[in-house]
């Protein structure tokens, strides 16, 4: 059961209409369906932000791969976590794998991605090629046909 609305994206976002309406559909496999909780932000007008929390994963743990039209954030823990030379009496930390798949819009690729305070930023731009985007045409008119035109002499002549 979905408890957000994605609507005011829908009407504010550009390119990303496909993604929307598959978040739904990409869950990690084997991970609960809200596991890691993320955020998409608008950062300018071709401009996005995927923010993923990742608390309790390291660099080396993380993988991000971007193919096609496919965006892929999967996490994995390191065997040698267990250890640790304490006893774990409560995990509220979840430490499982998992695997968070974003469908990209077309000409969407990523530009960078970075790892701060336990949120993986993954920071997309949409490059339209210049053959793709739209151009003015100007309209020529033809008042200069219509208006009518000068004979330069004398009334003889007409």
């Amino acid at each position: 059961m979905r408890t957000f609305d994605l609507t005011p994206f829908y009407r504010s976002t550009v390119g990303f209409d496909r993604l929307f309406s598959l978040l739904d559909q990409t869950s990690g496999e084997g991970a609960a369906p809200g596991y890691p909780p993320y955020n998409i932000e608008r950062t300018g007008e071709n401009d996005y932000r995927v923010s993923v929390a990742v608390s309790g994963f390291s660099q080396n743990e993380l993988s991000i791969v971007a193919k096609e039209n496919t965006l892929t954030i999967k996490g994995e823990k390191s065997a040698n976590e267990s250890c640790n030379k304490g006893e774990v009496l409560y995990r509220g930390i979840a430490a499982r794998a998992f695997e968070r798949a974003f469908q990209l819009a077309d000409y969407v690729t990523v530009k960078n991605a970075s790892l701060e305070n336990g949120l993986l930023h993954v920071d997309l731009v949409r490059e339209i090629p210049e053959a793709k985007k739209p151009r003015i045409i100007p309209i020529a008119t033809s008042a200069a046909a219509a208006a009518p035109q000068v004979i330069e002499g004398d009334k003889q002549a007409a």
